[in-house]
């Protein structure tokens, strides 16, 4: 099949997934969106690792299979695809329509809403990155097909668009670098209808973390021995890509099923993010499988390069909240963006914002043609980080005392945007 046919076949499996919203009225489709049945999660104290499922996989591959590499533009254009605008509406239409409703209660109970990750999971996000023949949607890499849906999700809430691509990261990891047996047993599920909860752990509860330093350990038999942070979804999870330090060659990424013996899980609710319900994830000597040809590096570029998208989505959402509001709130007998000093900050909001979404962009494109795209990542994230925390803040502000309470959801993406400069690893595209 085609990539154009497969790019839009897992849009019209997207479109599936909201009938009735207004998109469907102008793509001109709307077909009813079947049901899947998604496990339910446990919470305690300190808990094993999830029973999940057994991942049996299907018969074994002679070799691996790897998404080939974007051909290379002499003009600097990042136009979205048709099949890629297809996507980013249909996600923008479901963040709008399911995330952005149900952000308020799934960051006061920290919780992600388990019907609400079964349609997430329902609209084909693991097969972002995975290739045709594996039961994925390209045939070349998509790192920006992955970072324009992420930008889209994040808009209707960072929270939620983390703990609903979270999966999409390990079925990318493991296409990109699993071997034939690996990709057989995993991907099958990750890609299938019904695909398990998944994240890759890298971050340490430690201060001034370096994703290149490791105290998470792989010993003898590869037995790993560490404590991983702020992990989507941990407690319901069944499949984790966890990095360690290995005793030769520096770190690495290794498979553990959560129903591996010595894996355990700690609620661990933060400021920001709380609707994913994140965690600690203890490892006590449960083996893991090494991914031995995993470039560990690239995977803490392509995470980053995640939260770049989930920071974009999110700055725009206040960017497009300020902006009304600005202009609707009354004071001293004028709406408030007549003041010089409040219509520059909101100018400036977009300014940054557009350079955010460009740098993002360029280094996904540069990761799709198999460039270096580790310095414009590195520059992508600085900027994320600060000028996302800067738009969150000043929408905060501007707010004034509105910016200050729930009932306007501006403080909560002030929270998440702080996540930006701060997570390593949990999504990757």
């Amino acid at each position: 099949m085609a990539l154009a046919d497969r790019g839009m076949q897992l849009g019209l499996r997207a479109l599936n997934g909201f009938a009735g919203m207004d998109v469907l009225d102008r793509l001109g489709m709307r077909d009813r969106a079947e049901r899947f049945l998604h496990g339910a999660s446990k919470q305690s104290v300190r808990t094993a690792g999830t029973v999940g499922r057994t991942f049996n996989g299907v018969a074994k591959r002679g070799k691996p299979a790897r998404p080939s590499t974007a051909p290379a533009r002499n003009l600097f254009d990042l136009t979205p695809s048709d099949e890629q605008q297809m996507l980013r509406e249909s996600f923008a239409a479901f963040a709008a329509e399911k995330l952005r409703p149900a952000a308020h209660a799934a960051d006061a109970e920290s919780k992600a809403p388990e019907e609400l990750m079964a349609q997430a999971s329902e609209l084909g996000i693991t097969m972002l990155g995975v290739p045709e023949e594996l039961g994925g949607a390209v045939d070349e890499r998509s790192a920006v097909t992955s970072v324009l849906v992420a930008e889209a999700l994040a808009h209707g809430d960072m929270g939620l668009a983390f703990a609903a691509l979270a999966p999409a990261g390990v079925a990318t990891a493991i296409s990109l670098w699993g071997d034939a047996e690996q990709q057989s047993k995993y991907l099958p599920e990750l890609v299938g209808d019904n695909p398990p909860a998944a994240a890759l752990a890298t971050l340490e509860p430690r201060p001034l973390f370096d994703p290149m330093h490791l105290q998470t350990k792989a010993g003898t038999g590869n037995a790993l021995s560490g404590v991983k942070a702020l992990v989507p979804r941990a407690a319901e999870a069944e499949l984790f890509i966890v990095s360690a330090e290995r005793d030769e060659g520096g770190p690495g990424l290794f498979i553990v099923e959560s129903k591996a013996e010595g894996v355990f899980v700690e609620p661990e609710p933060a400021m920001g993010l709380r609707a994913a319900a994140t965690a600690k994830l203890i490892l006590d000597g449960a083996t893991g499988t090494p991914i031995e040809s995993a470039d560990y590096a690239e995977s803490v570029h392509r995470a980053r390069l995640g939260w770049c998208a989930l920071a974009v989505g999110t700055a725009q959402a206040v960017l497009d909240y300020v902006i009304p509001y600005v202009n609707e709130r009354v004071a001293f007998g004028e709406p408030v963006s007549h003041r010089q000093a409040v219509a520059f900050a909101v100018s400036n909001m977009a300014i940054e914002l557009e350079g955010m979404r460009l740098a993002t962009y360029r280094a996904a494109a540069r990761a799709d043609q198999g460039k270096d795209f580790a310095h414009a990542t590195t520059l992508a994230r600085q900027l994320c980080s600060e000028k996302g925390m800067q738009i969150g803040s000043d929408g905060v502000q501007l707010l004034g005392g509105h910016g200050f309470v729930k009932e306007h959801p501006v403080e909560r993406w002030y929270r998440d945007l702080r996540a930006a400069g701060l997570m390593e690893g949990a999504l990757l595209v």
